[in-house]
């Protein structure tokens, strides 16, 4: 007879059972995105920190070279050699010199013409120089007599010379400068150093002018009769005579 199976009695599994798919499956927790970029983002910070200080404190101590500002501006001389034309002996002694200022008020205008439309005026100082000079190269050999017995000595110069007046640009300043409106419309298109080369020209003309009565002839023969007296008597001469010739 056989033996009835209890139900208490287990029977081996032949399956396991399905799983649900709407059960939860244990899943393991990711570390988290923002700390890891955080740390990341503050190690950089700080190596570039460290490596901008030891920059900085080699270039105190010399050790590299400085770096300037890439956007600063610069000057490029792109200028030729300087080439020498002429060259000349001078044989003349520079007794006088005056510096003179002139104001050169210069106005190009159109007649019926308003000046508001066509016109142009500037205002410039000019400073120049002008030299007073002995020019010894034309003496003759009658210019100079001496008595070595008497200890004596007479000269005969040509009467002083008065050179051209020289401008001197770094002191000579355009003060105002007015056009009107359709010559600063041409102007525009164009460079006028025509007009430029005028006033310089004009300030030297009447500079070289006003030192002709400014008394500057007068102080060119008092100091070369003075260079020569105290020449010739710390040679031994006694007496040193010096007049100039009428031009």
């Amino acid at each position: 007879m056989g033996m009835a199976q209890s139900p208490d009695v287990d029977e081996p599994t032949r399956e396991y059972p399905a799983v649900p798919d709407d059960e939860p499956s244990a899943a393991v927790p990711d570390p988290p995105r923002r700390s890891i970029v955080a740390r990341v983002l503050i190690f950089f910070g700080v190596v570039f920190a460290v490596i901008v200080a030891a920059c900085f404190g080699l270039r105190s101590l010399n050790v590299l070279p400085s770096f300037d500002n890439p956007f600063d501006k610069q000057t490029t001389d792109r200028s030729q050699p300087v080439l020498l034309q002429s060259m000349r002996d001078l044989s003349r002694y520079v007794a006088a010199d005056g510096t003179f200022q002139v104001i050169v008020d210069l106005q190009d205008d159109r007649k019926y013409v308003p000046d508001w439309l066509i016109n142009r005026r500037i205002l410039f100082v000019g400073s120049g120089t002008v030299e007073e000079y002995v020019d010894f190269s034309s003496l003759s050999d009658k210019a100079l007599q001496v008595d070595n017995d008497k200890k004596t000595i007479k000269l005969t110069l040509p009467p002083p010379q008065q050179g051209d007046a020289a401008l001197d640009l770094q002191k000579s300043y355009v003060v105002e400068e007015d056009r009107g409106l359709l010559t600063s419309i041409g102007d525009a298109f164009k460079s006028d150093t025509d007009k430029q080369q005028r006033v310089y020209q004009l300030s030297q003309q009447r500079i070289t002018e006003a030192a002709r009565s400014s008394g500057l002839d007068q102080r060119a023969r008092d100091n070369t009769q003075h260079m020569l007296e105290s020449l010739f008597t710390r040679l031994g001469y006694t007496s040193v005579t010096v007049t100039f010739t009428t031009p």
